[in-house]
């Protein structure tokens, strides 16, 4: 039996379940220092961060990081000229197990940071995913952490995939923030 790869999902969202404005920015009202720490330590914890193309995380190590960036750009699995250690992925073409391979983490963790398509790429694979929802909130027309959102809420999509909620954690009392933490609680396994 083929080992289950631990597939982490990190995403702070407004209260209907939004990542960015309608024109795809990351507002103000989304950003918490003490999630941004949540974050970093997060990812530093991962073997690989998995994004696409206008995801980022903008941190002191981002740079020390191997990802692989979910693009349509390239027929299958292709070099960044502008970092050596990432790789552009086009799921269509490749599968995940190939890609990590190709980076050189056949077995490694991933951490995936979003955007919406991506997100919604891992779903029925993500071992946990942290769900922090930014208090009074709201980006109407934005871009949601799942297509499926804003008909459904993030909480149910998740659910919907098998992953149920664990720990609720508050981050940062004064602001009212909240880190939801959803897992899985039985293996399973879909090639992406």
């Amino acid at each position: 039996m083929r080992n289950q790869r631990r597939v982490e999902g990190y995403a702070v969202v407004s209260e209907d379940g939004m990542l960015a404005n309608a024109v795809g920015v990351m507002p103000d009202s989304l950003k918490f220092e003490a999630d941004q720490h949540f974050f970093e330590c997060g990812l530093d914890s991962v073997d690989v961060v998995v994004h696409g193309r206008h995801s980022h995380e903008r941190q002191k190590n981002s740079h020390l990081r191997h990802r692989l960036v979910v693009t349509r750009q390239v027929a299958t699995i292709g070099g960044d000229p502008a970092n050596k250690k990432a790789l552009f992925w086009n799921p269509e073409g490749a599968s995940f197990e190939q890609a990590m391979t190709a980076l050189g983490k056949p077995d490694g963790s991933a951490g995936v940071i979003g955007g919406t398509d991506v997100f919604g790429l891992f779903l029925d694979r993500y071992s946990v995913f942290y769900l922090s929802r930014a208090p009074n909130v709201r980006l109407p027309g934005g871009r949601p952490v799942f297509r499926e959102v804003p008909v459904k809420t993030p909480e149910t999509v998740l659910g919907d995939h098998g992953i149920t909620l664990g720990r609720r954690t508050v981050l940062d009392q004064s602001k009212g923030l909240v880190l939801f933490t959803w897992k899985r609680s039985s293996p399973a396994y879909h090639e992406v």
